[in-house]
């Protein structure tokens, strides 16, 4: 059964907390750190990018970066603006956005978990990564950031959520830029939580694959310089925010693709049944909308002719009946023709893309269901790259885990 552990958090206080959280280190580029962090000291970026302390020369895997990084959290911690909780705490972390809101438990799992295979994972990880949230973790002796899990839903564990919120004040109730609002709750009286949880068998990634990986290499690391590792070590332990599955959505990932034959849209007619000034948006699963010269069309995907659930989502029957057959899109991670836009840009965005000349196909996807992502993993199945966008996006920099 699952795992989830109080810990003791190093975090801002509450006047400082809106200047020192930021998104998280994967959603933007080093331009976009930079930008984000200026004139702004206390901002979280400069422990997660800490390359944009440095000249614009320095190689951001160099290892002075991963120093910099240790040396500016280290003075943030160390600042009147930081401080430890003195016992360990779990919280509860509420974002509220567009009228809806989620509710989670922010608190540390288990490496052992993750290694066997109680927290499971859908997404394939790309080693560059890794090494290099791996460096950030073991140089910092921290895991900055907390992953986003999900598991099925459990009415004990809604219930405990939404008493506690309704009795205790907030420790933290703030707004972020994007307008999300942050409210986070302490809980101190840990044991009825901790127990119900222990009723759940599995947890299932939702976003932060190559945070969990990281995690557990630097664990690994971490045990074998340690010759009286026990497995209670804080380094066996990252952290990460729980939803239930009912209160986890899913936007879509849509699509570009740079260049098209000349004859692409004709051979789409001939095999398919398309619509003319269709829907942006599809209307359901299996339909997907594509947009090329100012107009939107819109089509249907056969069912998959393999029987797996992981070739039944859309994002794999585009890539069975569209992008390889028509467009020679043998990888879509790896292929240079496509690219990828998160569902946060809307439709719009692909239509500015196209307009611009910058791609010739726009293709709008129907979401991902949280439904499918379980019944991906519980099969011991990855997906296809892309296959899903999650929003809001989780704070960084409001509970630090140290080890």
């Amino acid at each position: 059964m699952a795992i989830i552990k109080p810990f003791k958090a190093w975090r801002p206080k509450e006047e400082i907390v809106h200047e020192v959280s930021s998104v998280p280190y994967d959603v933007i580029n080093t331009q976009e750190a930079l930008k984000l962090a200026e004139n702004n000291p206390t901002s979280f970026l400069h422990i997660i990018r800490p390359e944009i302390d440095l000249s614009s020369d320095v190689d951001i895997y160099a290892a002075e970066v991963y120093e910099q990084g240790k040396d500016n959290l280290s003075s943030l911690l160390s600042s009147p603006y930081f401080l430890q909780e003195e016992t360990d705490a779990l919280y509860i972390y509420r974002l509220g956005w567009e009228g809806n809101s989620k509710t989670g438990v922010f608190g540390c799992v288990s490496v052992k978990d993750y290694d066997h295979e109680i927290i499971l994972k859908h997404e394939l990880t790309r080693p560059d990564k890794e090494d290099d949230r791996t460096k950030h973790i073991l140089t910092q002796q921290a895991h900055a950031e907390p992953v986003m899990l999900t598991y099925k839903d459990n009415d004990h564990i809604n219930n405990l959520i939404k008493e506690h919120c309704k009795s205790n004040t907030p420790l933290y109730d703030f707004e972020s830029d994007d307008g999300v609002k942050h409210s986070f709750w302490r809980v101190d009286e840990v044991t009825a939580i901790v127990l119900a949880f222990s009723d759940i068998p599995k947890f299932y990634i939702a976003d932060g694959h190559h945070r969990c990986a990281s995690a557990a290499r630097a664990a690994h690391e971490m045990e074998s310089q340690n010759p009286e590792h026990n497995g209670k070590e804080e380094y066996n332990f990252f952290p990460a925010v729980l939803f239930p599955k009912s209160e986890t959505s899913i936007l879509s990932y849509n699509r570009v693709v740079h260049s098209l034959p000349e004859d692409f849209l004709q051979k789409l007619r001939n095999d398919f049944t398309i619509t003319e000034k269709a829907s942006p948006i599809p209307a359901a699963k299996g339909n997907i909308s594509l947009y090329k010269e100012g107009t939107w069309f819109g089509l249907t995907l056969p069912e998959s002719k393999k029987k797996d659930v992981s070739s039944s989502l859309d994002v794999a029957r585009l890539q069975e009946y569209i992008l390889e057959p028509y467009l020679n899109i043998t990888n879509q991670r790896t292929d240079k023709n496509i690219d990828f836009v998160g569902g946060i840009r809307g439709t719009k965005e692909l239509e500015k893309l196209v307009d611009s000349g910058k791609a010739e196909l726009g293709i709008s996807m129907f979401p991902t269901s949280v439904s499918e992502l379980i019944a991906v993993s519980d099969a011991g199945l990855l997906m296809p790259p892309k296959s899903t966008w999650f929003e809001p996006k989780l704070r960084s920099g409001v509970l630090i885990h140290t080890f």
